[in-house]
Parts: C-alpha cells; sequence; structure tokens
C-alpha cells in the first residue's frame, strides 16, 4: 500500500513531469551527445527520483547534499520522492507504458535491484546504452561480476551502481554475552528466547533478505540454488523453509501474531528493548543510530559464521522519463568519488562504495582511507570472508511470494 509521502509527492511531481523544452531530446539522441552537451540539455531543469524514504539519513543526504550540489553547480532541481517499496515506481512507470505514455512520465529515476530490476528490463523499461556516457563510470568495475550482474541479471547498460550492501546482525552487549552467530544456533535461540526476536513482514526487503538466509539453510548452502530457477528443487527446499519458519513463529514477539511492517518499525523495538537482536542490510546502521540516540551505545554488529547475503544496488532511468539528461547528471554526480566518499561517512550513511577505490586518482582515494569505521560497526572485512551471493530474481520472487501465502497469511 501506498504511504501518505508516496501519494503526497507522486501527485507534486506528476504536475511537475512536463518535460521542459530544454531537456526533451530522446535516449538515442542523447547517447551520441558529448558529456559537456548533455550536462547543458539538463542546466535549469528538474529530475524526479523516486527511492526508498525509510531512513533520515539517507533522505537528508539526498535531498541536502545530493539535491545542494544538483542545484548549486547545475541549476537542476531535485525531486525526491519517499517510497515505502520500490515496486510501486516500477508499478507506475508499468501503467504509463500501459497507457502510451512514452515521453512525459512522472519518474525520472529509481532506487533499485533484484526482481524490480528485472520486470523493468524484461517489460522494457528502462533507458539503456549509456552508462560508457557517464565520465564517472570509469571509476566502476564492471569486470565484477557482482556489478555487471544485478541478482543474475546482466546490467547491459540499463542501470548504475550505487552502494554495496551485506547484511549483518547486532545486539546489545549490556544484556548478554554470547549472541546465536549461524542460522541453526538462531533457530534454537529463538525457541530458548521466546518474544525476543521477530523479522519485517515481507515485501520489506530486510525481512525478505533474513527469509532467504532461513531458504538458504533449508537448501544445505546455497551453492544447491544457484543458477535459473528450478521450480523442482524451489518445491523441496520452500516446503523445508515454511515448516521452519512456522514453527518458530509462534516463539517470535507477541507470538508471532504480528510482524514488524518495516525495518524501521524492527529497529524501534530493539530500541525500546522488546527484542534482543536487530539486523540489516547496511551493517553502518549500528553506528549511526548509535551517534543519533536510537540505540544504545552497546550495541554490536557482527557477522553469522555461517555467511550473510550481500549484493549491489543501482539506480535506474525509465524508457519514458522527460527529464533524461538531467537524470545523467544526477547519476555521474552520485557516482562520484566526493559523494561515494561523503554517502560513506558513519554519520552520514555508512554505504560501502559501488566505485572501486583502486581505479581513483591519489587524492580522491585519499577521501575513502580517511574515513573511520564507527568501532560498533562490523569490520567490512569480517564480513566479506563470509560473503553468500544473491539468487537470480526469479527465485527472490518467488521466496517471497511463497512466505506470504504460507507464513504471512497463516
Amino acid at each position: 500500500m501506498r504511504n501518505h509521502l508516496f501519494c503526497a509527492a507522486l501527485a507534486a511531481t506528476t504536475a511537475l513531469a512536463m518535460p521542459s523544452l530544454a531537456d526533451t531530446a530522446d535516449g538515442d539522441a542523447l547517447n551520441a551527445m558529448a558529456w559537456d552537451e548533455v550536462v547543458e540539455l539538463a542546466r535549469g531543469g528538474e529530475v524526479n527520483f523516486f527511492l526508498w524514504g525509510g531512513s533520515d539519513g539517507i533522505n537528508r543526504y539526498v535531498s541536502e547534499y545530493i539535491g545542494g550540489i544538483l542545484a548549486d553547480e547545475y541549476d537542476i532541481t531535485l525531486n525526491r520522492v519517499g517510497l515505502s517499496d520500490t515496486s510501486e515506481a516500477v508499478n507506475l512507470v508499468l501503467g504509463e507504458k500501459e497507457a502510451g505514455v512514452t515521453d512525459a512520465g512522472a519518474v525520472d529515476m529509481i532506487w533499485i535491484n533484484g526482481e524490480n530490476f528485472r520486470t523493468m528490463k524484461q517489460g522494457g523499461l528502462a533507458y539503456c546504452g549509456y552508462t560508457d556516457l557517464l565520465p564517472n563510470n570509469a571509476y566502476v568495475n564492471w569486470e565484477n561480476p557482482s556489478i555487471a550482474n544485478d541478482f543474475g541479471v546482466p546490467v547491459d547498460g540499463c542501470e548504475v551502481p550505487w552502494s554495496t550492501a551485506q547484511f549483518a546482525f547486532a545486539y546489545d552487549t549490556a544484556r548478554f554475552d554470547d549472541p546465536p552467530r549461524s542460522i541453526p544456533v538462531l533457530l534454537d535461540w529463538i525457541k530458548a528466547n521466546p518474544g525476543q526476536f521477530t523479522y519485517p513482514a515481507l515485501p520489506d526487503f530486510n525481512g525478505a533478505v533474513f527469509v532467504r538466509h532461513v531458504f538458504y539453510h533449508a537448501a544445505g548452502g546455497v551453492e544447491n540454488l544457484l543458477g535459473p530457477f528450478d521450480q523442482a528443487v524451489y518445491d523441496e527446499v520452500a516446503a523445508k523453509t515454511w515448516d521452519i519458519l512456522n514453527d518458530i513463529e509462534p516463539y517470535l514477539w507477541r507470538e508471532g501474531a504480528t510482524y514488524p511492517n518495516s525495518i524501521v518499525t524492527l529497529q524501534q523495538l530493539y530500541a525500546n528493548q522488546e527484542v534482543d537482536l536487530i539486523f540489516d542490510y547496511e551493517p553502518a546502521t549500528v553506528g549511526v543510530n548509535i551517534e543519533n540516540g536510537t540505540y544504545p551505545p552497546t550495541t554490536q554488529g557482527y557477522a553469522l559464521t555461517d555467511g550473510t547475503i550481500g549484493n549491489t544496488n543501482y539506480t535506474i532511468i525509465p524508457f519514458n522519463s522527460p527529464n533524461k539528461a538531467a537524470a545523467l547528471v544526477l547519476q555521474n554526480l552520485l557516482l562520484s568519488p566526493a559523494a561515494q566518499a561523503q554517502k560513506a561517512l558513519p554519520d552520514v550513511w555508512g554505504a560501502q562504495p559501488a566505485i572501486d577505490i583502486t581505479r581513483l586518482p591519489e587524492d580522491d582515494a585519499a577521501l575513502f582511507a580517511s574515513i573511520e569505521r564507527h568501532p560498533n560497526v562490523v569490520d567490512p572485512e569480517e564480513l566479506a570472508a563470509v560473503a553468500l551471493p544473491e539468487l537470480q530474481a526469479s527465485w527472490t520472487a518467488a521466496i517471497e511470494q511463497g512466505w506470504i501465502e504460507n507464513v504471512g497469511s497463516n
């Protein structure tokens, strides 16, 4: 269900969506231009950026830091549109295509990955073939399979990486000493500590990744799930997964009668000491929430010994964006060393960069070398040593729908 922020912002951006006379070039024309020509075409325009709106820190970074640079250096107005779920923006673009809106859509850019990217690419909803046009694309290592493939779907010049992320847990060291450090141990811990654990209801992306960890466990390891979707394998592993999740449900917070509706709600439950464990796709959230007073200072992040899932997230420009030139300028800015370093600061966002630091000039690389990790955030090298891959988007979509039908509806 669309939140009030999305509905209000959609009304505003729909009114703003008509292209300016200076920014009506189609994708093919833009792809043939020099970068300086793209920038001049974009100057004085606007860009409607649709993204998950559940983090105040991310919202400030986008609206104030990125929006400020766009305004000051390019005279471009950034309209940030907050979403509760990325599929809201994808469905908006899909509906516009079905209605024949080919050059005056409401959406200029979406923060995206996984099944939502697959939907846009397969549905012809993405503007593609432009990534080499971006000067800062030189800092992206497209030879890295985890960058070149989004949940197993080749990017093929249809989106640009923004950050990398990896799932991690955290607990309060003042409340207990030895947290569960693997999925099997966690499942036992949940039963031994009734009411002290829960996870967000799917389709929340943090809830979905927790469920995928249980799915990997039920499959005997992610190596048994890699490759194209296999219905027979899915049916067997899914049955085991739903049994596991339904078995622990009575031991969850509120006896599993309800699930948090978002990661933000789960964070508040942890802050209120209603649950003992917290997790997040973005490990640096621990440091951010300690510094802003949400989490107790004794919160400590940690990795699982049997691994946690990591991935890359991206930005995408819809095929019918009326402000493609401005969107390209925004994408190039998001890839810049300065913007990526600002995003990596622990008191801003703490997000791991999508660019390859080894490709940067010495002065730019020094920006990252000077960043001090919050001491309570799990060491990225510890996480990287146990990183697990994402499944292809067809798997993740089936798992999400299967949870909704077999666990969430119970």
